[in-house]
């Protein structure tokens, strides 16, 4: 990969899959996250998909290294609202643009859709995604709290 080379984003496809993976469970285990096989093609299934969560890809010289999911739902208050779940680039891709063209591709899909926002969470620690997030985006304040659920049992 050369140091200049633009970053081209677009949609995954098939051909995608294996790398996708191996970027995903970078992801996963930069949060201490751990994902099974089922669960790991599941979500590859979804996201190629389209129906309710979408993907983006980032690529260098080809090279898809970089991912987005995100996914639209409605607010009480203003239009539908998109939500940046995932963004990871390989740490060799990293500094030469990837994620900022990631969350400019994401922030497009949003105004195409007519959503109101584009909104995601990193953790407090996270200094090298803050510094630019805090360029693209304006930390609001708010700490999320979770409250896990116990899965339904079926009877």
């Amino acid at each position: 990969m050369s140091k200049r080379a633009a970053v081209a984003v677009g949609p995954l496809g098939d051909g995608d899959r294996a790398r996708w993976e191996l970027l995903a469970r970078g992801y996963k285990a930069f949060y201490e996250t751990e994902l099974a096989d089922a669960e790991v093609e599941r979500t590859w299934r979804r996201l190629v998909a389209g129906d309710a969560v979408h993907a983006l890809g980032a690529r260098l010289d080809g090279t898809l290294v970089g991912i987005a999911h995100f996914f639209f739902h409605p607010t009480v208050w203003l239009a539908d609202a998109c939500h940046l779940q995932d963004l990871f680039v390989d740490p060799a891709a990293r500094n030469r643009g990837v994620a900022r063209a990631l969350i400019e591709a994401v922030a497009a899909a949003a105004r195409e859709r007519g959503a109101a926002r584009v909104y995601w969470h990193t953790h407090t620690g996270n200094a090298t995604a803050r510094a630019l997030y805090d360029k693209v985006a304006r930390h609001i304040g708010m700490i999320r709290y979770d409250l896990a659920l116990e899965a339904a049992s079926g009877t």
